[in-house]
């Protein structure tokens, strides 16, 4: 897989610094059912990077020393970290807010089928991919077979209440472009979303979320190999908005990747680039001054300020 990381620096990304920090973002490994052509993490079937027993612990021994208000997993697929459930609920019993970024399908996988009641008995808020509402756009992305099996995962988790707006639990879905392109308006492909699914499949979910594919990862080799990568750094940096920049989602955010090593975003920490104050680990966190520090930053930042901006939250202005 081609580095895109040599074409990403230097870079001239405005300077960012951190605020105070209230989410930790936790990759529980690249292990995923899924392999997906935009995915920044190049996950997969066959990754055997998966968090171990002794660094999840010190993701719990993390959140009962610091007052972090969120604790965001992503992966690959979180859910199939043998130790996810065990965190999830020291999480919730602390009184964190557990975010679970959830491919759908993984709900459907042996040994995972009673994962939706699992999900929805802790309260935790499910980010779900589905990045279009046309059964041919997500099989292209994601696989043959994936939009009916994601269908099936939101039917149950709507059985449970999820999407149901006095419920507790909420769901948002993702979009994510097929290729090189800024996402649409986030408010008007929303609407859009809710009127197909609804009308055509009976699914209600909260909001939708619309993000940039960065030119990271599995997306940003693949753009470099088709000739397509400095094509679309200048479209995403033509497409930046100065004000944007006080509200990405890394202000405010540790990322620590399946090693316990801790990064300014997920994107960086795909890229190899440390803590913009300096490499670092987990176990080191406590005794870390990181509000007001640096956040390193590159060209594929201009993908979280073009346009509406985006960020692991959707967009960041908001336009119908």
């Amino acid at each position: 897989m081609l580095n895109p990381l040599p074409h990403l620096r230097p870079s001239d990304f405005p300077p960012l610094f951190r605020t105070r920090p209230m989410t930790l973002q936790v990759n529980l490994g690249r292990l995923c059912n899924q392999q997906c052509l935009h995915c920044h993490v190049a996950a997969g079937p066959n990754r055997p990077e998966v968090m171990d027993r002794p660094t999840l612990e010190q993701v719990m021994a993390t959140l009962e020393r610091l007052p972090f208000a969120t604790l965001d997993l992503t992966g690959g697929a979180p859910e199939l970290n043998p130790g996810f459930r065990d965190l999830v609920r020291h999480a919730r019993a602390l009184g964190c807010r557990v975010l679970d970024r959830c491919n759908l399908t993984v709900l459907a996988e042996p040994g995972q089928e009673d994962l939706a009641d699992f999900l929805a008995a802790q309260g935790c808020a499910l980010i779900a991919s589905l990045p279009c509402y046309l059964s041919d756009n997500v099989d292209a992305q994601r696989g043959r077979g994936v939009f009916a099996s994601s269908l099936a995962g939101l039917r149950r988790l709507n059985a449970l209440g999820y999407g149901r707006p006095d419920s507790g639990l909420q769901l948002d879905l993702v979009y994510n472009p097929q290729g090189p392109d800024l996402p649409p308006p986030q408010a008007a492909l929303e609407d859009d979303y809710r009127r197909v699914l609804l009308v055509e499949h009976g699914i209600r979910f909260n909001r939708l979320l619309t993000l940039a594919n960065l030119p990271v990862g599995r997306f940003g080799s693949a753009l470099l190999s088709k000739g397509e990568f400095h094509g679309y750094l200048d479209r995403l940096r033509t497409a930046h908005r100065a004000e944007n920049l006080t509200s990405v989602m890394c202000r405010e955010l540790i990322s620590v990747d399946w090693q316990g090593w801790l990064h300014d975003c997920d994107f960086n920490q795909m890229l190899g680039l440390p803590l913009g104050a300096g490499r670092a680990h987990l176990r080191d966190l406590p005794e870390l001054i990181l509000e007001g520090a640096p956040i390193a930053v590159a060209d594929h930042c201009y993908g979280c300020t073009a346009g509406q901006g985006s960020s692991c939250g959707g967009a960041l202005t908001v336009t119908p």
